[in-house]
């Protein structure tokens, strides 16, 4: 079973010249410096809004490639409403790049888990995680996907899956979300300069429904993080003002490493 795109054509380009040619567009003018993370919190949204602050975030993972194996990505469900995580049944998700596998051994390993479970419809609409996967094809080229869809779940329950799942070199971890949404630009940047602070001090309980859609799985990484005394750090954050919109009504947008 292969999961097909659900937003080609509408969130990024549904061919593949144009999509490598877009996303190589946005890599080729990422300005941030460092190493590569063992992590990062990214944007979703249409490439046109979101896609110049992602790459910032994925231009310091590209070094690794032939290193990661692996990526667990996981992002907050915006159409089907769960308790828990939910995992795929799918052999594969599908991009206009081609096909990435799942790692069902990892899903294996996560299942046993009392709120782990399968539930493929949170999967075949949800663009939080379809939209990370031509950046990451283009980046890292083969890799195995563990796609998880995070449901009304606590920061301890989305660290205990991320701990299982964790690994070494060969894994990245990468955590789907937007900040703030349609507020006036100067409220926007009040508050997600506010939710960029609480992630790079770990601190997860300063995170509202206001900070971000994808509070739930970012709260996870940021218990992890904390337990595992990593640091964050804020490597792009704009809004859809300073991209492709309006400044009336935007959305927020933020790239972190995980070091």
């Amino acid at each position: 079973m292969f999961r097909r795109p659900a937003v080609a054509g509408a969130f990024y380009p549904a061919d593949a010249r144009p999509l490598h040619d877009m996303i190589q567009g946005f890599l080729s003018g990422a300005t941030a410096a460092g190493n590569p993370p063992k992590a990062i919190i990214a944007p979703h949204a249409g490439y046109v809004y979101s896609g110049p602050i992602a790459a910032n975030a994925y231009a310091l993972v590209a070094p690794n490639r032939g290193t990661i194996r692996r990526v667990v990505l996981m992002g907050p469900s915006h159409r089907v409403g769960f308790k828990g995580i939910a995992a795929t049944q799918a052999d594969a998700y599908t991009t206009p790049l081609g096909d990435i596998p799942i790692d069902r051994a990892a899903i294996e390993k996560i299942l046993p888990l009392p709120f782990v479970g399968y539930l493929d419809q949170a999967h075949a609409q949800e663009h939080s995680l379809e939209v990370h996967l031509p950046f990451l094809q283009e980046i890292l080229g083969e890799f195995q996907l563990v796609p998880l869809v995070a449901g009304n779940a606590t920061p301890e329950q989305v660290a205990a899956v991320l701990d299982l799942l964790w690994g070494g070199p060969e894994t990245l971890l990468v955590i789907s979300s937007d900040l703030s949404h349609y507020h006036d630009y100067a409220t926007a940047q009040r508050l997600d300069q506010a939710a960029s602070q609480a992630i790079e001090n770990l601190d997860w309980a300063a995170l509202d429904h206001e900070s971000a859609c994808g509070r739930v799985p970012v709260s996870g990484l940021l218990y992890s993080a904390r337990c595992r005394g990593m640091r964050a750090r804020t490597v792009d954050l704009r809004n859809s003002g300073d991209t492709a919109g309006g400044k009336d009504r935007v959305v927020g947008y933020g790239a972190y490493v995980f070091e």
